[in-house]
């Protein structure tokens, strides 16, 4: 059973628990680009208003073919308690016929449970099937911390059995 791992990531907390789950259960990880300019402190308003709204984004690559893989994790960070969207494109772009997904979404202190939940709302009419969620806070985390409480949350949940 081949794993992939599918998220975005803007200050790069998202990107490091991506890689280091992808090293835990021996995944394949791509990670999405948002063609619009998302730095800074005012385009970080403007990316929470597009979350919050839903608006789509140009994103790179536009769709993935999932083809190949039996398990899809899709992980977002949380913006004004909603999926990055980027990862709002490319669920609304990507065939999760038949795949078994699980969720996960980053938060500086709270707001993950809904960005879950709205990712499993748009998922499973693609055909997904959410056999599992968690969240991970990353504020005021070192990358050592992040790191470690990331490896707990695989062994307390079990993750690689999922992908076997």
């Amino acid at each position: 059973m081949k794993t992939m791992i599918l998220f975005y990531s803007r200050t790069r907390k998202t990107a490091l628990v991506a890689k280091t789950l992808a090293q835990e259960v021996n995944a394949d990880y791509l990670e999405i680009t948002d063609l619009n300019n998302r730095a800074g402190a005012l385009n970080y308003v403007k990316a929470s208003l597009d979350a919050f709204r839903e608006n789509k984004t140009l994103i790179k690559p536009e769709t993935v073919n999932l083809t190949d893989y039996d398990l899809v994790y899709v992980g977002s960070p949380t913006w004004a308690g909603k999926p990055a969207p980027a990862i709002i494109t490319l669920i609304d772009q990507c065939d999760f016929q038949g795949k078994d997904v699980i969720l996960f979404a980053t938060m500086g202190s709270s707001g993950g449970q809904k960005v879950i939940e709205r990712m499993r709302e748009k998922i499973e009419p693609r055909g997904g099937r959410m056999i599992k969620s968690f969240q991970i806070k990353t504020g005021n985390q070192k990358t050592e911390e992040l790191v470690e409480n990331i490896k707990e949350i695989v062994k307390e949940e079990d993750l690689p059995i999922y992908g076997i």
